[in-house]
């Protein structure tokens, strides 16, 4: 029995050591973060896991309540969906107005969520407030006027901040989300962002075709820092917080070095996603002011030419017969803005194995509009 306990010890040590030397010692970070704070696998509820920056809201202002709010049931082929999808949060905006709030699984209006990748939709806003302030001068600026690095790469010379935003970036880099030793896996635990997205190559001359990259948001997100002299955190509170009068100040998770994960992982309140859903629908207008310039906001919302149901880090769907753009986030988060109904959705959740159709786009999404869409 000794001999067999020791056989076990010394196959798990070598197994260590073997993941420590190939360059994979943040999965030991993942474990240890996990077993200590909650669910093994990324969720929602991670804000509490990783140091993080506030964002913070200094004027805080409720969402006005629509007459009839929570007064229209949902219908059964919704709801069972909901529950299918493990989901935690659904509100309905509709003429400005809160419709429908309904929460689960322990959740309520003041929770903090994760964002996952609708945080890439936030970021490229955040881009056209630093072109407003004339700290970036376009979105075709070059990278490489803000890291001289990438003026020596064949085809990193060529990369601008539309390409991050696209996903046209044409770095060497596989989006996978499903086993610990993908480089996803990595950038959600790993110590220093900045070094992981700088030592990715770009491999490709960017802007000729769409593929979908976190670490494209990541080196978009170093390159906002960078212009703006301020962490992300403070600049979207600056930007949107504040203005927007989010209810409940967020949290922006970020490294041990304190860079902003900006592939994911900004925690918020779901009626606050949903201010940020109404403020871009309303093209950068908000109570009668034009924060951010509309002709960024008609850009924004704009499909590429490469990828018809991706704009700037938003999504599109043109083909359904309600139109709609929406932030999408892992496990099954999203804003979505449907501009010919005045509405805006917030659904947020547990569960990845949404099916998507030919374009990737999930198709809940769709069911939420036309369900949603018909009840109010």
């Amino acid at each position: 029995m000794k001999k067999s306990i020791l056989g076990f010890t010394a196959i798990l040590s070598s197994a260590a050591a073997v993941i420590y030397l190939s360059g994979y010692s943040y999965i030991f970070k993942a474990l240890w973060v996990n077993l200590k704070k909650g669910a093994f696998t990324p969720s929602i509820d991670d804000a509490e896991k990783f140091p993080f920056h506030p964002v913070s809201s200094s004027h805080p202002k409720q969402c006005e309540k629509d007459l009839s709010y929570n007064t229209r049931p949902l219908s059964e082929k919704l709801l069972q969906d909901l529950k299918k999808t493990r989901a935690s949060s659904l509100i309905v905006i509709k003429d400005n107005r809160l419709i429908h709030e309904q929460y689960w699984k322990d959740h309520d209006s003041s929770s903090l969520m994760n964002s996952f990748s609708m945080a890439k939709g936030i970021l490229s806003v955040l881009i056209g407030f630093a072109i407003d302030d004339g700290l970036l001068e376009s979105e075709d600026q070059l990278l490489s006027s803000l890291f001289a690095h990438y003026k020596n790469s064949p085809y990193g010379k060529f990369l601008t901040i539309r390409h991050l935003m696209t996903m046209e970036a044409g770095m060497d880099w596989e989006e996978e989300y499903h086993h610990p030793f993908a480089p996803n896996s990595k950038q959600y635990f790993i110590e220093d962002l900045a070094a992981q997205a700088f030592d990715v190559e770009i491999k490709e001359m960017p802007g000729k075709k769409y593929k979908y990259q976190s670490v494209a948001a990541q080196l978009l997100g170093l390159a906002l820092r960078r212009a703006t002299g301020k962490e992300l955190a403070a600049y979207l509170s600056e930007k949107l917080w504040n203005p927007l009068g989010m209810e409940y100040s967020a949290k922006w998770s970020v490294d041990e070095k304190g860079m902003e994960k900006a592939f994911c992982c900004i925690h918020a309140s779901a009626r606050d996603f949903a201010k940020i859903g109404q403020f871009i629908m309303q093209k950068g207008k908000w109570e009668g002011r034009q924060l951010l310039s509309e002709k960024y906001c008609e850009k924004l919302l704009t499909p590429t030419k490469a990828n018809d149901a991706f704009c700037f880090t938003i999504w599109a769907d043109d083909e359904s017969e309600i139109k709609c753009r929406f932030f999408y986030g892992f496990l099954g988060q999203f804003i979505i803005m449907i501009p010919q109904k005045n509405m805006v959705i917030v659904k947020t959740g547990f569960y990845n194995r949404l099916e998507v159709d030919k374009k990737l786009r999930p198709l809940q999404v769709q069911l939420l509009v036309e369900e949603l869409t018909a009840l109010f």
